[in-house]
């Protein structure tokens, strides 16, 4: 297999081998690769370390809070043995099924240690940094062992795919996303499946990442299979290979039956959460058809690049959050030109890889514009092969736009693939060196990457911070700032992550950023996916008073339905904090809220930082 050979050039190999990089050389190549792999991350997000508690991304706030919230939750369910896949503390009374969203409980476990000492705040951002360098770091690896030689060529492809358009995009707020470190080391161990007299070790280190990074970026993992498969189908097919592939075919089938069954045993319990467990749905809360990708964003500059500092950005993608292609036109043709250059330089071995790589990379791509093609933000009348598969299993909880981050990839591949071509000089002239050279430049510098936007946001109460909140609410009681926490309004989630993280005492809310069915209870198991709870009259009031400072005059009707919906919650007490965070730099209107709860409720009591509401019989502060 041409694709499984150590470190096998780019195409056919030169007359005379160059001599092997001594062991020192190579550590200080892998060297150099990290740290400037850490230190393009460390860029990219210093917004957030400035102040990780103080700051937050502007383009995504809600993710963030929601991902903080996993690592604060990450604490409680070791210190009280709770179900990583499930809680009860968000969404009362019917709680959330953490296994249908992204639960990341490798990372919350790992990272508890730290989450406990500094926070979830450090602990986010110290993953998401790691992340997008862990990222180029394993593309790196990968590129060196399986398909060129130059630890140059091979930290080109592999910066390239840490930190692609796409990837920079979903740093802002996506810990799942920006684990790209995933794709290579499953492909990785993927090619290793044909080693004989070795299926049944990695069949089951294959097994075994397959359950773990199944936590961490199931869309992803799902993804990277699905372009693995594609992959080795088209290259076993290839007339040149197809001997060595038949050959292979029974070492690789033993190792995935393994594979199957260490994967299948650990993931029993998390898939059945996923698919039939409490509080589960069909599809997701967002609409595929417009989160797809614009063809013609594939030729655009993303909002956080260089170009975009000269005006050049687009506004093609869904939000800043889903600028999943934008290459630009300079690197879309310069793929094309290099795919052309090495293609013809290649043995024929070689080719069968190369012609792979092409199948992968077209067919997401088609993908990837979901089901009706769209151009320039029109929807055209153009039906595409994703409406087939919109509706299957797995394919009905994607959004077909994320297909585009395996382009990406393969765009790593072809610049690692080129690069060796170029580093080759006897096998180019010197004004294809040079030219080549120039269009790598050219091709890139636009769309080197601006450090994600961020913003000040509310700081944590000294009345969560300090505990008195405990003198408000029973224990596991329900208490809610206001307004009610969403995507949009996610202080409230916060405050629930940092005092989880602390390990003491916790509380419950009513509603939550997370992904839930469109009604309550069991006969929500056959709704779609919408974002967070089914809303109330009642939380409906704060939510609206908030985003858009409307104040209604209240009825004795409203205080009625007010007075259901608190003991729908099980509600014992509201506070408002002196501030509250909108995302995007969103000016909140905090006096509409405290009209409208003094209006419901009547005057608050002034606690420490907050105002606070009782609803309802909870703890007697003076004996508490």
């Amino acid at each position: 297999m041409s694709v499984a050979a150590p470190a096998p050039a780019a195409s056919a190999d030169p007359p005379v081998e160059p001599p092997e990089p001594s062991r020192a050389r190579r550590w200080r190549a892998h060297l150099a690769v990290a740290l400037l792999a850490l230190g393009l991350a460390v860029y990219v997000t210093n917004g957030l370390w400035r102040d990780p508690f103080g700051n937050g991304l502007s383009d995504n706030l809600g993710d963030q809070a929601f991902f903080e919230w996993l690592l604060g939750y990450g604490v409680y369910t070791i210190g009280h043995g709770s179900d990583p896949f499930f809680t009860e503390l968000m969404n009362v009374p019917w709680g959330v099924n953490l296994a249908a969203n992204t639960s990341i409980s490798v990372y919350t476990i790992l990272f508890a240690p730290l989450t406990y000492l500094a926070g979830p705040q450090v602990s986010y951002v110290t993953i998401l940094t790691l992340n997008l360098a862990g990222s180029a770091f394993a593309w790196y690896l990968f590129l060196q062992r399986w398909l060129v030689r130059s630890p140059l060529a091979a930290g080109l492809g592999g910066m390239f795919c840490g930190f692609a358009p796409g990837f920079i995009s979903h740093a802002n707020g996506h810990l799942n996303w920006t684990a790209g470190w995933v794709a290579p080391l499953v492909v990785w161990q993927v090619l290793r499946l044909r080693q004989p007299g070795r299926w049944f070790r990695n069949g089951l280190v294959l097994g075994l990442m397959l359950a773990a990074f199944f936590t961490i970026a199931a869309e992803g993992l799902f993804y990277t299979a699905l372009a693995s498969g594609i992959f080795v189908i088209t290259w076993a097919l290839s007339g040149p290979v197809r001997a060595e592939a038949k050959a292979a075919a029974a070492t690789v089938l033993k190792a995935l039956g393994v594979t199957a069954v260490v994967a299948g045993a650990l993931l029993a319990y998390p898939l059945y959460m996923h698919f039939s467990g409490p509080q589960t749905f069909s599809g997701t809360g967002f609409n595929q058809r417009y989160f797809a990708e614009d063809a013609a964003a594939y030729l655009s500059f993303p909002s956080r690049s260089l170009a975009a500092l000269f005006g050049l950005g687009s506004t093609l993608g869904p939000n800043r959050t889903e600028e999943t292609s934008f290459f630009g036109v300079p690197l879309v043709v310069l793929i094309v030109v290099s795919l052309v250059m090495v293609w013809r330089r290649a043995e024929p071995g070689r080719r069968a890889t190369l012609r792979a790589i092409m199948v992968v990379g077209g067919l997401f791509l088609v993908l990837s514009l979901g089901p009706r093609l769209n151009w320039m933000d029109a929807e055209l009348p153009i039906p595409l092969p994703y409406a087939i598969l919109a509706r299957l299993p797995l394919f009905d909880a994607a959004l077909p736009l994320r297909l585009a981050l395996v382009v990406a990839a393969v765009f790593g591949i072809v610049l690692a693939l080129v690069t060796q071509e170029l580093l080759d000089q006897r096998r180019v002239t010197a004004a294809t060196h040079t030219g080549m050279t120039a269009a790598i430049v050219a091709a890139l510098l636009p769309i080197f990457p601006l450090p994600v936007r961020h913003q000040e946001r509310a700081t944590e109460p000294a009345f969560i911070s300090q505990g008195t909140w405990q003198r408000y609410v029973s224990d596991n009681g329900v208490i809610s700032a206001l307004p009610f926490a969403l995507n949009v309004t996610a202080d409230g989630q916060r405050w629930q992550a940092y005092t989880m993280a602390r390990g003491g005492p916790q509380f419950r809310i009513p509603g939550g950023y997370f992904l839930g069915p469109m009604t309550t209870g069991e006969e929500g198991r056959e709704q779609i996916g919408r974002i967070g709870a089914p809303p109330l009259a009642t939380d409906w009031l704060f939510t609206r008073a908030a985003l858009y400072g409307y104040v209604t005059e209240l009825s004795e009707a409203d205080r009625a339905q007010a007075r259901a919906d608190f003991d729908y919650w099980q509600v014992e007490a509201l506070f408002l904090p002196e501030e509250i965070t909108g995302s995007d730099h969103m000016v909140l209107f905090r006096n509409a809220v405290l009209v409208t709860a003094t209006d419901l409720l009547g005057p608050p009591e002034k606690v420490d930082d907050v105002l606070v509401w009782r609803i309802r019989p909870g703890v007697d502060p003076i004996t508490r």
